[in-house]
């Protein structure tokens, strides 16, 4: 696998989360809602995410479910 460099992988928002998957942030609220997996971090008030994760989430086919 190749080497992730700190700037991919840094913590991302919800908005930015959305945007990388290509979806609108509902359908990621969705995604947490119905617990189907996606890769989410709650810190304080606000769901986080890393990059990596996600990748490997999507990979997985999860995203599809």
């Amino acid at each position: 696998m190749a080497e992730i460099t700190m700037q991919e992988d840094k913590w991302i928002s919800l908005d930015e989360a959305a945007e990388y998957l290509g979806v609108k942030p509902i359908t990621v609220r969705e995604w947490i809602r119905k617990a189907n997996g996606i890769p989410a971090h709650k810190i304080g008030k606000q769901w986080k995410f890393k990059r990596s994760e996600l990748d490997v989430w999507v990979k997985s086919g999860k995203s599809a479910i």
